[in-house]
């Protein structure tokens, strides 16, 4: 297969030029002026398009077992949307019940995940300890391509991490060269609020946020990072939402930690006045952890992008339906968390980013695919328009507009958070491993096209680390 890709722009997280790309067998191997159309497989003709790394989302629940119930986008469907919005990855997310072993539920998502359309990966969860979790890390990593895992803060009596596990499991990511990631919320007090909230009969959707408030996220960020700084781990915080905790990610990497930052597409454009609806469909539609905050909370997440503190932008893409949604009807803490974005994140982030000078073209890339293929060690492989690179495109054109709606989004879920924005600014083709996987509305892909991409550990870093830390400390001799 030889795919061309002549007379576009370029765009990288630090270039803009025009060039024709050629990809063969699933790889770019020119980048050039002119290249002949010679024995090309097909050419598209980009002329007035940006040719961008293709999107890589770096936190997706796809077919997620969660709250009594399963998240409507299974690995097909899902995949098929973030074709559609221009994302050629996702790194999704193995969480394994309490005593099951990490290698089993790996297993079984990597089952789940052959229909996949678009390449995928996974982040594997840590929900409980023992000697068989401390092995499986390493077999993960070893032999299966894992380099970072998850830990839940939040969701007592489930899936919550405690701080001896997270000691454990950061201590164990050092020795593996892997990089802990963590979803920041006080588990005990977000439950304590929960059932507060309900012996005074606030049971609606209004209740989510007041037993989320921005005080639990920042507080257990501030722990994670703390445990991470005294063992010496790095550390990845996942759907940063609070003004608090871009605070406490700044003061951390301003004072020499290293600190990666994730917000979501959703929580920079969404109000927490959604949740005040009197459609109780509505305001539960927009249940998600952490929930949706106040305008000035929005306006630290762009500071942060725009400064750095924060790298990447992702979706937790979680969807559930009406009726899934409705499990919760007489109790908010029974309404399964999330909401559908895997499609959306690009346009949005162009409309709402790049459209009103919050973002140069450059650094829209950077947030979308680039730093977090460089993050989780898999750039230039991904991320990149670089020879050697896969051939992962999204050709973006910045002319054509479209309206958001449940009725035209390729997820099963029938809702969507940004119903009715107009974006200025969408994809017109999706390649990816050098082939069309969607082109001007359409998913051409099938189930299966997508590969499991393996993530390497991080040596240099680890081994520089490890070689500090094994010096041993000498007793004083005293008289």
């Amino acid at each position: 297969m030889r795919l061309l890709i002549k007379n576009g722009q370029v765009i990288t997280h630090e270039q803009s030029y025009f060039a024709d790309v050629l990809c063969e067998d699933g790889v770019i191997t020119q980048i050039h002026d002119n290249i002949s159309d010679e024995n090309v497989t097909e050419v598209i003709d980009a002329k007035g398009l940006l040719i961008m790394p293709g999107g890589i989302d770096p936190h997706t629940h796809m077919q997620l077992p969660f709250m009594g119930t399963v998240a409507i986008d299974d690995f097909e469907s899902g995949t098929k949307a973030a074709l559609a919005g221009g994302t050629t990855m996702i790194i999704d997310f193995v969480i394994p019940n309490p005593q099951q072993k990490l290698l089993d539920a790996y297993q079984q998502w990597r089952g789940w995940a052959e229909k996949a359309v678009c390449d995928y990966s996974f982040h594997v969860a840590v929900t409980w300890w023992d000697d068989s979790v401390y092995q499986d890390m390493k077999t993960l990593v070893d032999d299966y391509g894992v380099n970072s895992f998850k830990h839940f803060m939040a969701y007592k009596n489930a899936i919550m991490a405690t701080d001896e596990m997270m000691i454990a499991s950061f201590n164990r990511c050092v020795e593996l060269g892997a990089i802990p990631t963590v979803h920041a919320e006080n588990g005990e007090l977000v439950y304590h609020l929960q059932q507060s909230l309900l012996e005074r009969g606030i049971t609606g959707p209004e209740a989510h946020p007041l037993s989320r408030p921005p005080i639990v996220e920042s507080e257990a960020a501030n722990r994670a990072i703390s445990i991470a700084n005294t063992l010496g781990s790095p550390l990845y915080l996942v759907h940063v939402s609070a003004s608090q905790t871009v605070d406490a990610i700044r003061y951390a990497t301003q004072n020499g930690q290293r600190v990666f930052g994730e917000c979501l597409a959703a929580h920079l454009t969404i109000d927490d006045s959604v949740y005040q609806d009197e459609n109780w469909r509505h305001a539960a539609a927009h249940v998600m952890s952490p929930p949706f905050r106040p305008k000035n909370h929005q306006q630290a997440l762009w500071n942060g992008l725009k400064s750095g503190v924060l790298q990447t932008t992702a979706t937790d893409h979680c969807a559930f339906c009406a009726e899934q949604k409705a499990m919760g009807k007489e109790d908010f803490t029974k309404i399964p968390n999330g909401v559908s974005s895997v499609e959306e994140r690009l346009m949005v982030l162009w409309e709402k980013g790049v459209n009103t000078g919050r973002l140069t073209q450059n650094e829209f890339v950077a947030m979308t695919s680039t730093n977090a293929a460089k993050i989780f060690n898999i750039y230039p492989k991904k991320g990149a328009i670089q020879v050697g690179a896969d051939a992962d495109f999204v050709l973006w054109d910045t002319n054509a507009s479209r309206v958001l709606s449940v009725d035209s989004h390729k997820s099963k879920v029938d809702f969507n958070v940004y119903e009715g924005m107009k974006v200025n600014g969408i994809p017109s083709y999706t390649i990816a491993g050098g082939k069309v996987a969607y082109q001007h509305g359409d998913v051409v892909a099938k189930a299966g096209d997508g590969h499991y991409i393996e993530r390497p550990p991080y040596a240099n870093y680890y081994e520089a680390l490890n070689k500090r830390n094994h010096k041993q400390p000498q007793a004083v001799k005293r008289t």
